[in-house]
């Protein structure tokens, strides 16, 4: 059994998600943890909402609200939006808490005590209009190395270099269309440079594995070839002071906020810890160099978990061309995977909230549940290259291969049994079709849990779902349903026995993708209790004397009666009964409402 921490991209606390959003970490990340759990590892699955930077302000300002009434609304929506969406979280936390500020700031102290945060001036963008910083991300222009004309003032999505606001042609604000001043301002990087060895011999490990994807891996080497120092600190009032003489009480100097979100991996795992009663626990899944970790995020945000984080470690462990020592967290773990997934676009065009061309989570958990939902992310999503969503393939896939398909095997089976026996019948000698349909099933644990192991979500659901086409052509070549007379008593009981073993082995194969339904069917086979354990939201308080007063939802569970990942024997006798649909069908029109709400340009918040 291994120590594994699932750590999980944190949603930026600027409003609800949308399906692009989920598509990319939330789904992914808990089909793994709940395999992981049931194939008997100890699983840590972290996150939270993301609340720091100018973003933040900007859109508190226009709200009339202040920057922490905004983030405590958004928190709270996102964290409901996350556990109804089934999403097995050890702890879901946020960023604005004094347990992640001393953590962040015990991170940032440690790494310039090892001599990796070095002051120098830059030229930070400033808005004309209203003075305040623009931070990285709110600027757009041509980028000097490639000609893409949309590159970020920190990063070309196109060739994938860093970049500085300056750097761009034509620079132009995203708030407003400004052209920004740039003015001197002094800040501390991290000295990449001083860190590329490590980061390279690491990389280069990563990629011998073979483990990860080969556009992650791909990227991440390529961006150690213009290394250079990044800037860890801004010009904003809201987030987290740098804790250093001189700069800790200046009012405009806060950490970056990516600085502090990647960090929140490591702050969530210890206020886990610290929730528990164990404040120590976290170390076993961030000291122990036989511990894995893994990192789910979009492709937008592979440069900060491959290099940006991994370098902080570095850093913090003194692991570089520095050297130094480690802080009071230890050398921590390096991750062992970056797992990344590619962009989501709807209908063919991509999410714009700004446009109000998006599908919000809340509307869709709302409307048709998040088993369709689930099952379209793993059966189409955006795993290793761009995706479309469009609402008619969300309709046929839900109607032709879950209804159809998965559904409709289950409620044929109970429905046989409950009408011929009333309860699960005793099978006699099984004969070789019988047999041949359970060896199918049973070598699917093995196949399934192997994709699943690796990340490969839509090839392990896809032999999940073939595997109920064999047990389908099980049912049509042994035909049941005419097996009616009493000499025939004995076989049809092997059959149906036979058959609802394996639509119970299915439900195993299915529950991480699906945990909501294998519950659902759970029950139809005459279970009791939680099959799949589920994520509940909790309010908490604060736990340091800063934030004590504070109360906030986080999202938890307890996922110890997690079922294990193998066949179970069925009980003789348990009583079956006429079951009900485990999965609505969608009606057409489902398609032309939505499109049409769409071209309206609703957001489709379900409001």
């Amino acid at each position: 059994m291994s120590k594994v921490l699932t750590a999980v991209a944190w949603p930026y606390a600027n409003g609800p998600r949308h399906l692009g959003h989920v598509a990319g970490f939330a789904v992914p990340s808990d089909v793994f943890s709940r395999y992981l759990r049931m194939a008997g590892h100890d699983v840590l699955m972290v996150s939270g909402s993301d609340e720091h930077g100018t973003p933040i302000l900007v859109l508190a300002d226009a709200a009339g609200v202040s920057p922490q009434d905004l983030v405590d609304t958004n928190h709270a929506i996102i964290a409901h939006e996350l556990a109804d969406l089934g999403c097995s979280y050890d702890l879901y936390t946020r960023t604005t808490t004094a347990n992640h500020y001393a953590v962040a700031q015990e991170l940032f102290h440690r790494c310039w005590a090892n001599g990796y945060m070095v002051e120098r001036t830059q030229k930070g963008a400033i808005s004309p209009s209203t003075g305040r910083t623009l931070p990285d991300r709110y600027i757009e222009g041509t980028c000097p190395i490639c000609g893409y004309g949309e590159a970020r003032g920190d990063q070309c999505d196109n060739c994938g270099n860093q970049l500085e606001p300056e750097d761009l042609i034509d620079p132009r604000s995203k708030i407003d269309g400004e052209t920004p001043q740039f003015v001197e301002t002094q800040h501390f990087f991290l000295d990449l440079p001083a860190l590329a060895d490590a980061l390279r011999t690491w990389l280069e490990g990563r990629e011998a594995s073979g483990t990860w994807r080969p556009n992650v891996i791909k990227f991440s080497m390529n961006i150690l070839d213009e290394i250079k120092p990044r800037a860890m600190t801004r010009d904003i009032d809201w987030g987290i002071p740098v804790p250093l003489d001189g700069w800790r009480n200046q009012p405009g100097k806060r950490l970056y906020v990516w600085f502090d979100a990647v960090v929140g991996y490591l702050s969530a795992s210890i206020e886990w810890a610290r929730r528990t009663g164990d404040p120590e626990a976290w170390r076993a899944w961030w000291n122990d160099p036989e511990a894995l970790s893994y990192y789910f995020m979009g492709k937008d945000n592979i440069t900060f978990h491959s290099q940006i984080w991994p370098a902080e470690l570095l850093a913090y462990a003194g692991r570089g061309a520095r050297g130094g020592e480690p802080g009071v967290f230890g050398v921590l773990d390096l991750p062992t995977e970056v797992v990344s997934s590619e962009y989501l676009t709807m209908e063919g065009k991509q999410f714009s909230t700004s446009r109000g061309y998006t599908i919000l989570v809340r509307h869709v958990l709302d409307t048709y549940g998040p088993d369709p939902l689930r099952y379209y992310i793993c059966a189409a999503g955006p795993e290793s290259q761009d995706a479309n969503f469009t609402w008619a393939d969300f309709v046929q896939r839900n109607n032709s291969e879950l209804v159809a398909g998965w559904g409709n095997l289950v409620s044929r089976a109970a429905a046989m049994v409950a009408k011929n026996f009333g309860a699960i019948p005793a099978p006699g000698a099984l004969e070789p079709v019988d047999e041949q349909v359970r060896a199918s099933v049973l070598a699917a644990f093995d196949t399934v849990g192997g994709l699943l192991a690796h990340n490969r979500v839509k090839a392990a659901l896809a032999e999940t779902m073939r595997t109920v086409g064999e047990v389908n052509a099980y049912v049509s070549a042994t035909e049941p349903f005419k097996l009616k007379g009493e000499d025939q008593r004995e076989r049809l009981a092997t059959i149906l026995h036979t058959l609802l073993q394996c639509v119970s082995d299915l439900n195993t194969l299915f529950a991480p993708f699906l945990p909501h339904a294998a519950n659902r069917v759970h029950a139809v086979l005459g279970g009791e209790g939680v099959f799949m354990p589920m994520p509940v939201i909790e309010e908490v308080h604060g736990l340091d004397a800063a934030d004590a007063g504070r109360v906030y939802p986080v999202v938890t569970g307890s996922y110890a009666a997690t079922p294990a990942w193998r066949s179970r024997p069925l009980v003789v006798g348990t009583p079956i009964a006429k079951p009900a649909p485990v999965f609505a069908k969608f009606d057409d029109s489902v398609v032309t409402t939505e499109l049409a709400a769409a071209g309206a340009g609703s957001t489709r918040d379900g409001a």
